[in-house]
Order: structure tokens, then sequence, then C-alpha cells
């Protein structure tokens, strides 16, 4: 039997926390003394209720403070948690072997923030670009006993070995992406989750390779928006 960390299986679940809330702003999480993860806090956070939670993950040979202007001020618009890991090694384990230390330290940058605050447990979200789509679509599958929404941007793959839960999906390709095409990618995966039962948002733009800030305030705004009548976040 496969081992379920192997596979990308995070342990998480939101509870209460346990330490007084971080100020507004800019937070390292002390995983590492390079690369570590950032927590970026907004402004106007009521005391106690849950705040929606994004993780962000950057692209291959990216960083925090590169994939950072795709959400930062989303985040402090809307008032939530924006999570950006950092990759060990220029991109994420997944797409080098396998699932290994950036799976540990997502999952410990995880805890951090719930030591701190009340995570909505309806409003979780994986997003990323390129490499960062990649494993968003492949840890985000695999979590969705906690993930509620992925948020995809011109992802090249997904790598799922035990799928859990049924997180609600919004995947945008560019049709002149010429890095990765958007056939054998964001076509295919939109065809192939929709297939499997995902409730799927699909969106092509006139662009290559590269985030569009009108698409990313449209997955924004799918991720915060009411859950439909019926619907198992």
């Amino acid at each position: 039997m496969l081992d379920p960390q192997l596979a990308g299986h995070v342990t998480f679940a939101p509870a209460a926390p346990d330490l007084p809330p971080l100020a507004p702003g800019h937070h390292n999480l002390g995983l590492s003394a390079e690369r570590d993860a950032l927590l970026v806090v907004p402004e106007g956070l009521e005391p106690g209720r849950p705040v929606p939670l994004m993780v962000l993950f950057h692209g291959g040979g990216g960083s925090a403070q590169k994939i950072l202007p795709m959400m930062e001020q989303h985040a402090l618009t809307h008032r939530f948690l924006l999570l950006v890991p950092q990759s060990v090694f220029p991109t994420w384990d997944i797409v080098i072997a396998g699932n290994g230390p950036d799976r540990e330290r997502l999952e410990t940058a995880l805890a951090i923030v719930a030591w701190h605050f009340a995570i909505d447990p309806a409003r979780i979200c994986f997003a990323g670009h390129s490499d960062g789509g990649s494993y968003t679509l492949s840890l985000g599958l695999t979590n969705g006993h906690f993930v509620t929404h992925l948020i995809v941007s011109s992802a090249g793959f997904m790598s799922v070995q035990r799928q859990s839960g049924a997180p609600r999906v919004f995947i945008s390709h560019g049709v002149n992406d010429e890095q990765i095409p958007i056939e054998r990618s964001g076509r295919a995966h939109a065809a192939l989750l929709k297939e499997a039962g995902y409730d799927v948002t699909y969106m092509e733009y006139n662009g290559p390779h590269a985030w569009q800030p009108p698409v990313v305030g449209l997955a924004v705004a799918f991720f915060l928006e009411p859950v439909p009548a019926g619907a198992t976040p």
C-alpha cells in the first residue's frame, strides 16, 4: 500500500487557534533560513471570526516575491489570509521526484497559520501558476478533505495517486501558450475533471504563458462566492 505522505496527503484540519493573531503585514514563518514561507495578513480581520485562506504556489524557478503580485492585492482588499510557500529546490518536489520536503513544509506552515487564526473550513484554496498550477492540481485533488477550491493557471500536468473530497476547480489557460500548449493541458485537464464529476469552471484567454489580472479577479470571485445550494465544500 502506498504511503499516504508519498501520495501527497497533508494532515490538516482547521481548529480553534492557541495563540494570538499575527499583526497585519508580511510574516516569515521560520521554516528555514532561506526560501521561507510567507504569510500575508490583511487589515481589518474580525477577532474570532473564521477567515478564508489561500495557499499560493509559485512557478518553476520562481519565489514567493515573484508570485505575490498575482494575489496580494486581492487578499488585502477581500480580507483573506495568503500563505505563499517556497519550494526547497528551484521547483516543487513533485515535479522533480515526487512528494517530499515541500509537502512536509506545507503541512508545517498550515499548522502555524492555524495556531494564530480561525480558518474558515468552507474557504480553503490552493492556487498557482505554471509548475505552481500543476502542484495546485496534484496536491489539491489529493487533499480535498480540507481544500475546498483550486485556482489553476497554465498548469502542465496533474499527478494524483489518491483523490479525496471534491474541491471546486477554476482552470485558466492562454490559447497562445507556447511553453505548455493548451490542447494537452488546460483543455485536457478540464475535460477529465468534468468527466470525473468535479465542479469545474474553465476559461481560455488570448495570451501567452502568463497569468492575466482580469482572469485572476474572476478566479478570486469564484473562491469567495457563496457555496451553491446543495454543494459540499
